[in-house]
């Protein structure tokens, strides 16, 4: 991926939310984002969590090989690159999660046999790496102009052998966690776009995991919402 910033890159931070003086591990990490901050990526965002960090480019409309073409939408293609080596099994797990979401979102009918290719560079993983993922591609689509039924976020839930619940949790945290949860929401009705689990639970403790993952995605849309707010009064 090209790595030449743009000097009119856009940056905008969060704090994160507040913690529940009741629950204080129910609550997210500092987040933050900058867009527009590649040369050849039609598109491109970074995305801050805590010490986990993501950038993405995204490049389109671009033609598509005949073999992966489709006659009546666009061919959208996910690539997760690791912080070091190759990628591996997890990594192509990721793409096809992200790539599930995207395509629930996006237009591609507006663009028949042309290709929407989102590139993910993972800079650093200090936990809830597949959300980090999931927000950097939004925000990257944004800013390359895919067209969008809505956007949409990631946030993982981690819980311990006591069923306690961790939002946003860190390495550490789903390293002693007996089960991870991920959910990718949109902002329109907040519905649920994907998900995908590891680990032991039970249908009520995955309720338990969901309520507070809707309520920290509108957080998460506000943030976004904000931040685009910014920068169009800017433009």
């Amino acid at each position: 991926m090209e790595v030449t910033k743009r000097a009119d890159a856009e940056a905008s931070t969060d704090t994160g939310t507040e913690s529940n003086p009741r629950n204080p591990v129910c609550s997210l990490r500092h987040f933050a984002y900058e867009q527009n901050l590649l040369s050849r990526p039609d598109g491109s965002a970074s995305f801050l969590q805590g010490d986990t960090s993501v950038l993405a480019g995204v490049y389109w409309p671009a033609e598509v090989k005949v073999s992966k073409e489709i006659f009546n939408k666009a061919t959208l293609e996910v690539i997760l690159r690791p912080k070091t080596g190759l990628p591996g099994v997890a990594e192509k797990s990721r793409e096809q999660l992200i790539r599930n979401t995207c395509e629930v979102v996006v237009l591609g009918a507006l663009h028949p046999r042309t290709s929407i290719t989102v590139v993910l560079q993972v800079v650093s993983d200090a936990g809830s790496l597949l959300a980090c993922c999931l927000n950097a591609t939004c925000m990257a689509l944004v800013d390359a102009g895919v067209p969008m039924r809505a956007l949409f976020c990631g946030v993982s839930c981690a819980l311990d052998s006591d069923g306690n619940l961790v939002l946003d949790p860190t390495t550490k945290q789903e390293k002693e966690a007996q089960a991870i949860l991920t959910f990718a929401l949109d902002n329109v009705e907040q519905k649920l776009l994907m998900s995908t689990t590891k680990g032991l639970y039970s249908d009520a403790e995955l309720q338990q995991c969901l309520a507070p993952a809707q309520a920290a995605s509108h957080h998460i849309f506000c943030f976004y919402r904000e931040s685009l707010q910014r920068r169009c009064s800017k433009s």
